[in-house]
């Protein structure tokens, strides 16, 4: 994102909890601050982070961007929280006079870099206005979906049915190489179908060669199910599906966290005894 963001000529300060992440972005032209307080100068920051204690760290923590003497006018947090602690951020951030706007994205690392990340935004609407041109940069998908925590709520469901997509596309996969279908072959032939979609196809060279590089981890995927389910639970809107495979993902994290959700095909293929080999 911040790449895309400097191709464009916007000037970007970038600081991450783990410096060495960040560094090589100076060479692309971005600036390295030298600590999280040297961003709260800046009229607009955005903040990806891995989940709520995250956010809250760097928002309302000790040190944190919304505790220095001068604070942004637009956060922008393309992360996937709570709305709860999104509500909770949102409201230090007004007593402090900064706009926060929820803006969790979907798309992996490669998508991004092609220009296909989709983003849902929510907030004050005078503030989205202020930063669609920002946003649109990096993705050209940007949605405004409501004034308050609606976005979170988005990428949530977005991450449900992703998973229960990814359950199912393990399930039946396996179900072909044991019935004697190579991998390879029956998802070409579901790519070419009304059921291929850029999911599918995206996906086929870790569900065919069993790479398991995560571009979104197994263990991102059940937190995002446990936070889906609780909204679920919060609204009273029965999920049987998502929390089956809220199990099933659970099962697959323990053994699998911190490899890409394909793993689930693994897993799917333990259960019936099946020694699948990279095709």
């Amino acid at each position: 994102m911040v790449e895309r963001l400097l191709a464009a000529g916007v000037p970007v300060l970038v600081w991450n909890r783990t410096r060495a992440a960040a560094v090589d972005l100076a060479d692309r032209g971005a600036r390295l601050a030298g600590g999280l307080a040297d961003l709260a100068g800046c009229a607009t920051v955005c903040t990806t982070l891995t989940g709520d204690d995250a956010l809250r760290e760097v928002t309302v923590g000790d040190g944190g961007l919304l505790r220095q003497p001068a604070v942004p006018r637009h956060l922008i947090d393309l992360s996937t929280v709570s709305a709860r602690t999104s509500a909770e951020i949102r409201a230090a951030a007004a007593g402090r006079g900064t706009a926060l706007l929820a803006a969790p994205v979907s798309g992996n690392p490669g998508v991004v870099r092609s220009g296909g990340l989709s983003v849902a935004v929510s907030g004050p609407l005078e503030a989205y206005q202020a930063v669609e041109p920002v946003l649109r940069l990096i993705g050209p998908s940007v949605v405004y979906v409501g004034d308050g925590e609606q976005a979170r709520l988005v990428k949530l469901a977005h991450n449900m049915l992703l998973g229960v997509l990814a359950q199912a596309l393990a399930e039946v996969v396996v179900l072909a190489e044991r019935c004697g279908v190579p991998r390879g072959a029956f998802l070409e032939f579901l790519n070419g179908s009304v059921l291929g979609s850029p999911f599918t196809r995206y996906k086929t060279p870790a569900y065919a060669g069993l790479d398991l590089t995560p571009t979104f981890t197994t263990d991102l995927l059940r937190k995002d199910l446990d936070l889906g389910l609780a909204a679920a639970g919060e609204a009273r809107v029965p999920v049987p599906v998502v929390a089956l495979t809220a199990q099933l993902v659970r099962a697959a994290a323990t053994g699998h966290g911190a490899e890409d959700f394909a793993a689930l095909l693994l897993e799917v293929a333990r259960g019936a005894g099946l020694s699948l080999e990279a095709g």
